[in-house]
């Protein structure tokens, strides 16, 4: 006979006793008594929206890596960042890269582009019928941005693409979001504005919300080159001596090495040429209650090197499809909220500083990993500091 687990109607499935009523019925149906679970701060009525079966906590721990100098656009300063993860090593590796980039006078950044997607498809009967309906999108694109428009505050449709394949439409709608990451805002939008499109143009035979072309929550060639949530770069040129005192080799040899490793991310068909930009990400993403799923796109890197014309080290990395808010989402939870407000970033106004953060927390980590692999103390500092003996 299926059992359930205990839950109440409306806002009063988000409380203490419920939560506890959960453990109960787990408990009793698995034989295991929990304690850590049910250590939490916060009040659980602060949860629709973020959870449901609401019954504790996972606690990871978070460490301080710091300071990360700034020289952005919008994040300028020093800044200690939190990286929640429970792997050893990471919290040190950061803290070692953002040592070196201090010393070189900090990150530069570039904000690029900033839109989020939603990309419903479109059946005909045949080829000719779905390019009729391309044109007539383009020609009524002001009417179907009004109308996507009238779901939201923050939300802007900035432009409508076209894939077409066979007798099929494929629609890429584009927008801007905001402080918030801006999936579901995007998703009630483009419904909206495809109910419009339907019930004005009789020949469409069907259509699906997602046809798979915005890659939600997945990495992908056109996410890379069109971009997804922000695409921003970070960059330093680090001094010669300054990479031979760490690295323990010349410029020209980091440089060698780059090319190495781009050629084995072509050879493994990755969507990344850089080291381990989803450690810094993921454990960012945690602290700060950003939806972690999305590291699948939002780890996406493009790095670029050069030894300069004076004999430095220029490295840079792109993130193409970061998808970060400061608002909405899980934002506003209690640890999270606090994560983001010592980097200065919670609430309206601070997506752009924040995304300059996670890209300059993402170059730190770059530098770090490639100094350790060519000085020879990648493994030794993960025997020292990564084993849970």
């Amino acid at each position: 006979m299926r059992k359930n687990i205990p839950r109440k109607s409306g806002p009063g499935d988000y409380s203490r006793e419920m939560a506890e009523k959960r453990l109960a019925f787990l408990e009793e149906l698995t034989g295991v008594k929990t304690h850590h679970l049910r250590q939490y701060s916060f009040d659980p009525a602060m949860l629709p929206g973020n959870i449901e079966h609401f019954s504790g906590v996972a606690q990871i721990p978070i460490g301080f890596a710091g300071p990360l100098l700034m020289n952005g656009e919008y994040a300028s300063g020093e800044f200690f960042v939190p990286l929640a993860t429970s792997e050893g090593t990471l919290v040190a590796s950061y803290n070692r890269g953002m040592k070196v980039i201090y010393e070189s006078g900090g990150v530069k950044t570039a904000i690029q582009d900033d839109v989020m997607q939603r990309a419903p498809v479109f059946h005909f009967e045949d080829a000719r019928a779905s390019r009729d309906f391309g044109i007539w999108i383009k020609e009524h694109f002001q009417e179907i941005k009004a109308r996507a428009e009238t779901t939201t505050r923050s939300g802007r449709l900035r432009d409508i693409e076209q894939y077409p394949v066979g007798k099929l439409m494929f629609l890429r709608f584009n927008y801007t979001t905001g402080d918030a990451a801006g999936q579901n805002m995007v998703g009630k939008a483009t419904f909206v504005a495809c109910e419009w499109i339907k019930n004005r143009y009789p020949e469409i035979r069907r259509y699906v919300l997602s046809g798979n072309i915005d890659t939600d929550k997945k990495p992908s060639g056109i996410n890379m080159l069109r971009t997804r949530g922000k695409r921003v770069t970070a960059e330093v040129t680090i001094p010669a001596a300054l990479i031979e005192k760490i690295a323990g080799v010349p410029v020209d040899i980091l440089v060698q090495q780059r090319q190495v490793s781009s050629l084995g991310s072509f050879l493994a068909g990755a969507n990344n040429n850089g080291s381990h930009s989803a450690n810094g990400i993921t454990a960012l993403f945690i602290a700060t209650g950003q939806d972690v799923a999305n590291v699948s796109e939002s780890s996406a890197a493009l790095v670029y090197v050069e030894k300069t014309a004076t004999g430095d080290y220029y490295f840079s990395i792109t993130l193409p499809s970061l998808i970060v808010g400061t608002f909405g989402g899980g934002t506003g939870l209690a640890t999270q909220k606090e994560c983001l407000e010592l980097l200065g970033c919670h609430g309206a106004g601070k997506v752009r500083k924040f995304t300059e953060i996670v890209a300059g927390t993402v170059l730190c980590g770059e530098i770090s990993l490639a100094s350790a692999v060519l000085a020879g103390d990648w493994v030794s500092s993960h025997d020292k500091y990564g084993r849970n003996r």
